[in-house]
């Protein structure tokens, strides 16, 4: 049995992590909760790589993210976008993108061009020195479809993704290939694959974002951390009720061995996040950056936060390591133009400054960043913003990026409902019929990773239905 495929599970697996969620709902805060981390099948790293998911929670316009600029699409994008008898107008002014134009080294066919949302200038710096690649058109698919096919009413030939423009459902989907309810996401299963690779096993998955399904592995659990690093247990490290001896009877307690099964997991489980908590300390003060921290970023702190604990990568025993970090806001049905502005700005600069926190540790080669969201939005406008939708556009940034690039397929700007082959790419008001799945997507990253072909189909699910020329199984953007 694959130990990582989640639709294998087995009694002894739900008992496993029935006690896991048992304990996590003690005192004990859910990230430190490392029960039964044990053998995994792996790959063997010699070298150090990251993977950082960046997540822009609450479902991204991709339309004014990567902004068609040639002047037959942007024509067609500001029909659809610009204003209308509300006085309501979401297009990007098109003079207004000259210093955020993208000028990739192969220039897309069809003459099409897209420059990035006027407040990225960070990121377009990044992909024109060659850091930096856009994905187009990617979002959750199970098997590849045609527009007729989604309306189909075959859901056993022509399945789709549950719960579309969902945003629970969609995070959930586009983080483990399942609704809301799944356990299991494809960076934890990156873990479970690379925990014996790591000295200390339980800094595999680590996010600095709160609780995220996507570093949950079948053995890999995720462990969080705080800007200040790890999430410290009070009762144990500083004194209770004033008392040094009140702590010190504490931290007694919680490390003694016990006769019953529970109380000494509990213990074992304790014990374990306190040296941790040790071990994460020592490896953050042992960080030194240089590199400054954009003011008033909350995603800029959280990544500077991973930025040092790669900085002490050595003290952490790590070897492979997937990161979870994501900003909130994208919801935005009313006010796109002034809210996305700013939005777009802490997100470039964020990128921009951990880019080069990477370059400062020598590990610019060696880390990933990609984004992702719940999914893309319409090309409509309902007023003054833009509704839930389902493909987007991604950014990847790193040293190991082919940048000043564009992957996958630049999408016809059309919200009309005819047979004509340019309005086949929307399933209506310009929601983007994904033409690559996150599972390629998230292929593509996980074979630079390590993950050998032969173990995809276990980190991966729906990879299988994927492999023709119009939907490769690598799409090219890592070197």
């Amino acid at each position: 049995m694959n130990p990582i495929n989640p639709n294998q599970h087995t009694r002894r697996a739900f008992l496993r992590r029935s006690g896991q969620l048992a304990l996590a709902g003690t005192a004990l805060p859910f990230a430190l909760n490392m029960a039964a981390i044990g053998e995994a099948a792996a790959f063997n790293a010699t070298d150090y790589k990251a993977l950082v998911c960046v997540f822009l929670a609450g479902g991204n316009d991709y339309a004014n993210t990567v902004v068609t600029y040639d002047a037959d699409s942007y024509a067609r994008y500001r029909t659809v976008r610009g204003g209308d008898a509300t006085g309501f107008n979401i297009a990007i002014a098109r003079e207004s993108l000259a210093t955020t134009l993208l000028n990739p080294t192969a220039p897309l066919a069809g003459g099409r061009q897209y420059a990035l949302h006027p407040a990225m200038g960070r990121l377009t710096n990044l992909f024109h020195s060659g850091q930096a690649a856009v994905q187009l058109n990617v979002g959750p698919l199970v098997v590849p479809l045609t527009r007729a096919q989604y309306q189909s009413a075959d859901r056993r030939l022509y399945p789709i993704p549950p719960r579309l423009f969902s945003h629970n459902d969609q995070q959930s989907t586009w983080q483990t290939s399942a609704p809301e309810g799944s356990t299991v996401g494809w960076g934890g299963k990156m873990g479970d694959l690379a925990l014996s690779s790591n000295g200390s096993a339980i800094f595999t998955c680590i996010s600095a974002s709160g609780n995220a399904v996507f570093l949950s592995g079948e053995q890999a659990l995720m462990y969080q951390v705080g800007p200040a690093g790890a999430l410290p247990l009070k009762a144990v490290t500083e004194s209770v009720y004033g008392s040094a001896a009140v702590r010190s009877a504490m931290t007694q307690l919680v490390r003694e061995r016990r006769g019953q099964l529970l109380e000494n997991e509990y213990n074992t489980v304790t014990a374990r996040a306190i040296d941790s908590q040790v071990q994460v300390k020592a490896a953050m003060d042992s960080a030194v950056l240089r590199t400054p921290t954009p003011p008033s970023n909350h995603l800029a702190s959280q990544l500077m936060t991973v930025a040092r604990l790669i900085a002490g990568r050595n003290i952490l025993g790590s070897k492979r390591q997937v990161f979870f970090v994501s900003m909130g806001g994208f919801d935005l049905h009313d006010g796109l133009i002034n809210g996305q502005a700013g939005l777009m700005s802490r997100l470039s600069e964020a990128m921009g400054a951990f880019y080069d926190a990477t370059v400062e540790l020598g590990v610019a080669n060696q880390v990933t960043a990609f984004t992702a969201s719940d999914f893309g939005r319409t090309l409509t406008s309902n007023g003054d913003g833009s509704d839930h939708g389902w493909g987007g556009h991604h950014l990847v940034v790193g040293g190991a990026v082919r940048g000043k690039a564009f992957y996958g397929k630049a999408p016809p700007v059309s919200v009309a409902n005819t047979t004509a082959a340019e309005d086949q790419w929307h399933v209506g008001q310009g929601r983007l019929l994904p033409s690559t799945s996150v599972d390629q997507y998230a292929a593509t990253l996980a074979r630079w990773f390590g993950v050998a072909d032969t173990e995809m189909a276990g980190v991966l699910p729906n990879l299988r239905n994927f492999g023709s020329a119009d939907y490769p199984l690598n799409m090219g953007f890592m070197g």
